[in-house]
């Protein structure tokens, strides 16, 4: 690209010097013996001019990088020797003990050992509430603490944190190319000597027609408003600030090939745990029968519960804790296989099952059967309580939805993107999910390993397929789609496969990753359209000598200008759960 305006600005300075040293070397009247110095000045001080411009617009483009480099702190304070000692942040050792105050930011990665509070994660996440932090939580370096004092133990340090991998997965993505570049920058291979050829056409016809000096004028006017510089940084400026913008809000793609990819998807896979529901079980529904009060029947089903391991059982236990209820100690436990759990609480033999647990205790359940095969349709574990031949009612646990999954569903829809779920769930539970959030192509009782059959047998009927999992099982998975996605992947950004991760917990955020990809994509496509444009109009304009060099220096400078601003554009888009617009 530079070698254009090198060229162009050589020869009206050589030509100079010919016309006042030389000039009798011209075959041209005296008269016409104009020199161009001030030329060549002039146009390579718009082009500085412009790069600077280019610079200064690119740096406010490109803050995210310097925004995550400036969460990292300076100073921590560890525990050495039994003493806390200020040491710089890179000192850190793994497992060493460390000491956070309120408002200052955590140095490191690592586990909560002492004390309690809440954490400020917006920078890294975009989740604007701060989360609270207690023992035995992980906290990530650079997040910033609000309340309380704690100390935690260093797991992660330097390179291996989460805030420098984000950081590095940002550089890389950002100077990555996309294949439309690739295409630009073959073109440009071409492009170049077709233009010096035009160039020298454009000189040979002025001086046979007898208008050397302005054959002169023609050729350098063509190799100025020739330059690509345009085209070069068409598709650069446009990943800078899209992958910065996805930085910004908790979205980290993996390059430019990413976002061509995710423009194009048709079908969008979502395995269910974990991601369109919470991962894990919920008491959902207490329903007491007779005179039964719900508080008594949850701390009686926790009683008999609380030393459970199953993962219903544990729900059981912890909404009785939310509930912060009575839990009694119960004696002669006994887990009775496809039926359920028995005891004795408080002097009484107190049950939690299904219904042939029901009928070995001699109890009937016709007062009930309505109630719990809704439940059951419903998707949920319906579990029966009771004492002695006593049914006392009815608890639900479920996996519940969560809140924003309905919105995300639909949020895909409206792009005309089309929603599968996949669950290892029993095809009634799968499909009553589905119902939940809208998705109607469910498939259920999916094992891991035929995950990854699903997604080529969709890639087989000509889908472009995404892949959304919590990474947990579904790596596979997420590898053979054409995009993975992994969601709430928090401090763990390194272990994912995913081509786009979601540092946010938050399903919408696979909507507003495609809504990026997408602006990002019309906004280089934009700009490689504007910068042929330009060239397409100016040459032709510069070869007829209607163009003088100045004129075509200084409109080069702005063509490459209103591509960089075009692309400075995207951080003012709006993304689907992200309320915040970015200036």
């Amino acid at each position: 690209m530079d070698f254009l305006i090198a060229l162009g600005t050589s020869v009206a300075y050589a030509y100079s010097i010919v016309v006042l040293f030389f000039p009798s070397w011209l075959p041209v009247r005296v008269a016409e013996r104009d020199v161009y110095f001030e030329v060549s000045a002039v146009i390579i001080a718009f082009v500085l001019l412009g790069r600077y411009m280019e610079e200064i617009i690119k740096k406010k483009s490109s803050a995210a990088v310097r925004r995550l480099l400036d969460l990292k702190p300076a100073k921590a304070h560890v525990i050495r020797e039994g003493h806390e000692v200020e040491i710089p942040a890179e000192s850190i050792m793994v497992s060493e003990r460390v000491v956070v105050r309120p408002g200052e930011k955590i140095p490191t990665d690592g586990t909560v050992t002492e004390g309690q509070s809440s954490v400020d994660e917006s920078m890294l996440t975009g989740e604007s509430m701060p989360v609270d932090k207690a023992l035995g939580a992980k906290v990530i370096g650079g997040t910033l603490n609000r309340s309380g004092a704690f100390t935690f133990q260093a797991t992660k340090i330097g390179a291996d944190t989460a805030l420098a991998q984000i950081i590095k997965m940002v550089e890389d993505a950002q100077a990555s190319s996309a294949q439309v570049q690739r295409l630009a920058d073959r073109v440009t291979g071409y492009f170049v000597p077709a233009v010096v050829g035009v160039a020298l056409l454009a000189i040979v016809g002025w001086t046979l027609a007898g208008h050397f000096p302005q054959g002169v004028l023609a050729f350098i006017a063509v190799l100025i408003i020739s330059c690509p510089c345009a085209l070069g940084v068409a598709t650069p400026a446009a990943l800078m600030v899209g992958v910065g913008k996805g930085a910004d809000s908790g979205i980290l793609i993996r390059g430019g090939e990413v976002l061509e990819r995710a423009e194009k998807l048709s079908t969008v896979v979502f395995d269910k745990t974990g991601t369109i529901t919470r991962g894990e079980p919920t008491v959902t529904d207490i329903v007491p029968l007779g005179r039964h009060q719900e508080a008594d029947l949850l701390a009686l089903a926790a009683a008999v519960e609380s030393g459970s391991e199953h993962p219903l059982g544990q729900a059981i236990v912890r909404a009785a804790q939310h509930r912060r209820l009575p839990i009694l100690k119960a004696s002669h436990i006994q887990a009775l296989s496809g039926m359920g759990i028995q005891g004795e609480v408080d002097a009484r033999r107190a049950w939690l099952g299904n219904r042939r647990m029901l009928a070995l205790q001699g109890g009937a359940i016709e007062t009930a059967e309505a109630m719990l095969a809704g439940l059951e349709a419903d998707g949920k574990t319906a579990m029966l309580v009771g004492s002695g031949q006593d049914l006392l009612g009815i608890v639900a646990v479920a996996d519940t939805v969560k809140p924003e999954a309905s919105q995300a569903i639909a949020l895909l829809k409206a792009r005309g993107i089309g929603v599968v779920l996949l669950s290892g769930d029993n095809t009634r539970t799968a499909q009553a999910i589905g119902r939940q959030v809208g998705i109607d192509r469910v498939i259920a009782e999916v094992m891991p390993d035929d995950k990854v059959k699903t997604i080529q047998r969709l890639q087989a009927e000509g889908e472009v397929v995404a892949m959304v999992g919590d990474g947990v099982n579904d790596a596979p998975a997420l590898a053979a789609a054409d995009i993975g996605i992994a969601i709430g992947s928090g401090s763990d950004v390194a272990k994912e496969t995913g081509s786009i991760i979601l540092i946010r917990d938050d399903v919408r955020d696979v909507a507003a990753s495609i809504e990026l990809s997408r602006a990002t994509m019309r906004k280089i496509k934009q700009n490689l359209f504007w910068a042929f444009f330009y060239n397409t109009i100016g040459i032709p304009i510069a070869a007829l000598g209607l163009l003088n060099p100045i004129v075509a220096a200084a409109a080069m400078s702005l063509s490459s200008l209103s591509v960089v601003a075009n692309s400075a554009m995207l951080k003012r888009v709006r993304l689907s759960g992200h309320e915040e617009v970015m200036t």
